[in-house]
């Protein structure tokens, strides 16, 4: 797995906590890598995933709101709501990474973490956010 692939796992696993926990997300990153120490090339990038999605949630839940139009996020399973929120903020904040590079990490952690049916709604709603972002693939 690549530095980016593993910085997103553990992203994904401190959104968890601080949605479970409700403790504040540089808190949690701290905590998290005191007791994960996990791989040092993928920590940058989950912080920066975990800090960005924290400091911009409602702008990120918002976006996530209009894509997903038959299902409340509050509703959302956790596992599926925090893997939208991290591949919403992605395709958001970070341009150089492609657009199917995005919604397939997050549809393996989607896969990975959440149910049988997580990957493919994950899929669905992030595609709907990348074509409402304008985030197209170039053959599209």
């Amino acid at each position: 797995m690549g530095a980016r692939s593993t910085g997103r796992e553990s992203a994904l696993q401190m959104l968890f906590a601080i949605e479970v926990n409700a403790d504040p997300a540089p808190r949690v990153v701290t905590n998290y890598w005191r007791e994960t120490p996990g791989d040092p090339e993928g920590r940058d990038y989950a912080d920066e995933i975990v800090l960005g999605i924290a400091g911009d949630l409602d702008k990120v839940d918002g976006i996530i709101r209009k894509a997903s139009t038959n299902w409340r996020i509050e509703r959302m399973a956790r596992v599926d709501r925090n893997v939208l929120r991290l591949g919403a903020w992605e395709l958001l904040h970070r341009q150089d990474v492609p657009r199917a590079v995005i919604l397939d990490e997050a549809v393996e952690l989607a896969k990975r973490y959440g149910s049988e049916d997580s990957g493919s709604f994950v899929n669905g709603v992030l595609d709907k956010i990348a074509e409402n972002l304008g985030r197209l693939d170039q053959d599209r």
